[in-house]
């Protein structure tokens, strides 16, 4: 059977054939073939530290998930003796799950990249990262309260909480420049290889940007303004344009899950690239909307808004190319399986999430049914990359059934909660609340809020379960 494939280079088709049995992989189909490898030792070590970190933090963001869950469900709430907790745990659970976790995984990305080897450096970068997340985790149990619920990085204004959110922020940065002195080369016949290792590169640039207009907004801000005001305006734009960086990076891991599982994905390298450069495209007018508005304006805030909300379809090519590769994929087998299942929730979950960004009328909780949905579309994404690398790092297989059914688990408990919040947000149900002070009046807002708490509870199982999966993949190499 012979397919056509159009090749971006000269736009002319290009004719792929296999042997008669369908078995036989060209010398082009080769070097279409979208998969990231491990690299050298050094390189082996830094991707399994940075990974580790990453699972720790969710570990420690799942319990403070419980104590979220509870507070917030009907009946059981009013059951639960730390209900004065709920701020202080949602903003360590929010560090903890978005803030470290996804920031770890990018880490691993970034690690994929350093062709050269720098063993005091990684060492250095991970060390710091990794003593700021200790802290982070262990500082609501030593005082540190007075929590600040802004946007993005919500903080606890306590000593112990700057000082480790500043060594976590100083270990990113440093491996971001380690990672950014080794920007892979632009040749002129492209890998698949060589594409997503670009788009990697690129994300080092959107997080440095990312970091820089935090530092703009700080130099811009009144010294005399303070509490939880200060720290939204400090974050707002720096928080819109990492989500950038977050959606690229999720983008290839579509990319590496849809080649492992089987997936028919027609693009080319070249074209590939293209798509990824384009995602990031809208960035370029940060420095426009920092001249163009004083951080603390409203002009700022929705300027930033809008950069993200329409700036985001600039992932639409690349997105519509990976759903389009699973209706001509083959049926998974083994790896595949559980890939797929990871590649099609994490699809599914953005989707949904972007669609929500656009029903945003208020500050009801369709604010957090949207960024759930979203976010958890990226850490589904990056829960299969975790799958795709445990064994290439040389651990252990994983277990098929149960790496093929937590998706599912973890993606169904958190499409239950969005559609919760987003239903009882059409209600007026505020966002940020707990026990009686959501106002839940009628039984149409007690039972969006009582989906969310099903969904929630279930989705903490399949989080705990995506634990459990790579904890013994992990054990696994260490009994051989």
């Amino acid at each position: 059977m012979r397919l056509s494939r159009i090749d971006v280079r000269g736009f002319t088709p290009v004719a792929l054939a296999g042997n008669s049995n369908g078995g036989g992989v060209s010398k082009q189909d080769q070097s279409f073939s979208y998969s990231l490898e491990v690299g050298n030792l050094a390189n082996q070590r830094s991707i399994t530290a940075w990974l580790l970190l990453g699972l720790v933090s969710l570990v420690a963001a799942g319990f403070f998930s419980i104590l979220l869950v509870l507070a917030r469900t009907p009946v059981i709430q009013g059951l639960v003796p730390l209900l004065d907790f709920f701020r202080i745990a949602l903003v360590t659970h929010v560090t903890l799950s978005v803030l470290i976790w996804l920031l770890a995984i990018s880490a691993v990305n970034w690690s994929l990249i350093t062709s050269s080897e720098n063993v005091i450096w990684d060492r250095l970068s991970f060390l710091l990262a990794a003593l700021g997340t200790s802290v982070i985790i262990v500082c609501p149990f030593l005082g540190a309260g007075d929590p600040l619920m802004n946007n993005y990085v919500p903080v606890l204004r306590h000593p112990l909480f700057y000082t480790g959110l500043g060594l976590f922020t100083a270990g990113i940065f440093s491996h971001l420049v380690r990672a950014a002195s080794c920007w892979p080369r632009l040749k002129q016949e492209l890998t698949g290889a060589d594409a997503l290792h670009i788009g990697i590169a690129l994300s080092t640039g959107l997080t440095a940007l990312a970091l820089l207009a935090v530092i703009a907004s700080w130099l811009n801000l009144p010294s005399t303004m303070g509490g939880q005001i200060y720290f939204e305006f400090l974050f707002w734009g720096g928080g819109h344009i990492i989500q950038f960086s977050y959606t690229l990076l999720m983008m290839i891991a579509w990319v590496v899950l849809a080649n492992a599982s089987g997936c028919r994905f027609d693009l080319t390298p070249r074209l590939t690239l293209v798509f990824l450069v384009f995602l990031a495209l809208p960035v370029i007018t940060v420095p426009f909307l920092y001249v163009a508005h004083d951080v603390t304006t409203a002009g700022h805030r929705i300027a930033f808004t809008e950069l993200m909300k329409y700036g985001g379809l600039s992932c639409l090519p690349l997105g519509l190319a990976v759903a389009a590769s699973l209706w001509r994929a083959e049926t998974p087998e083994g790896e595949a399986r559980y890939l797929r299942a990871a590649l099609v929730s994490s699809l599914g979950l953005f989707a949904i999430g972007g669609f929500l960004g656009f029903m945003i009328s208020g500050l009801d909780i369709v604010i957090p049914a949207h960024y759930h949905g979203a976010t958890v579309g990226v850490t589904i994404a990056f829960m299969g990359l975790t799958y795709y690398l445990l064994p290439r790092l040389g651990f252990g297989k994983l277990p098929q059934r149960m790496a093929t059914w937590q998706p599912w688990l973890y993606g169904g408990g958190q499409l239950m909660h969005v559609a919760g919040l987003a239903w009882s947000g059409g209600y007026g149900v505020q966002r940020k609340t707990a026990g009686a002070a959501q106002g839940l009046d009628g039984i149409s807002q007690t039972a969006g809020m009582g989906l969310m708490g099903l969904g929630g509870l279930i989705s903490v199982i399949g989080g705990l379960l995506f634990l459990v999966v790579a904890y013994r993949s992990i054990r696994s190499r260490e009994k051989n």
